[in-house]
């Protein structure tokens, strides 16, 4: 591929990836502090789709992938028809270790397995996937699997770290540690585990992928 051809291909790549982007919803959220590749954002109240895996990081989000995935694309029944019906895709889809000890009805701001959230040592997992805002939990479509499970969440203050690049278990723990340590500097008391908020689908080439390691901070 020659240099010309090699700037068409990546100037597509880019267009597609700028129109992925408007297409999807992500959370609503407004920024409090930026600082670098830091952020405290307060996020509006949401409706998620969630489920529990076991498992290392990967598998994890390959598992609670497919579960909710299976859910959103028409595994489940409305409230009023009982028809199935399928749901639009959103960003981000995050992934949060959990104690053994919580339970799937427990507040999201949950301790990790070890303190700070040890992505490389946790075995059990929280994948979720934030629903389209039109979706209340009076109108969305229920799961037909039982581990698949709905849950309201009220606005929070989140500080975020954000990154790009691919997203292996040493990476991500090199980043939580960063934001846990600019937390630290910055006063600011973080009230749950770390989670990983991926936006990009796996074949997004690397330069232009979009990593957050989230931590819920005190108001």
């Amino acid at each position: 591929m020659n240099l010309m051809n090699m700037r068409i291909f990546y100037t597509l790549i880019l267009l597609l990836i700028g129109q992925n982007a408007m297409a999807i919803e992500e959370p609503a959220f407004k920024i409090v502090l930026k600082s670098e590749a830091f952020e405290v954002r307060q996020y509006a109240p949401m409706l998620v789709a969630e489920t529990l895996v076991d498992g290392d990081m990967d598998e994890a989000s390959t598992k609670g992938f497919r579960k909710i995935a299976d859910y959103i694309f028409g595994n489940n029944r409305a409230n009023q028809t009982g028809a199935a019906a399928k749901i639009a895709m959103t960003a981000p889809v995050t992934l949060e270790p959990v104690s053994e000890k919580i339970a799937m009805t427990a507040p999201v701001t949950l301790s990790a397995a070890q303190q700070g959230g040890d992505m490389a040592s946790a075995n059990k997992w929280r994948v979720h996937f934030v629903m389209p805002g039109k979706y209340t939990m009076t109108n969305i479509p229920l799961p037909n699997n039982a581990e698949v499970k709905l849950r309201e969440i009220p606005g929070k203050l989140f500080a975020v770290h954000s990154f790009t690049g691919f997203n292996s278990v040493a990476r991500v723990q090199t980043k939580s540690d960063e934001l846990l340590a600019w937390l630290q500097s910055k006063n600011f008391k973080p009230l749950s585990s770390v989670q990983l908020s991926r936006y990009d689908p796996p074949w997004t080439l690397p330069m232009f992928r979009r990593n957050e390691i989230m931590v819920e901070i005190e108001q």
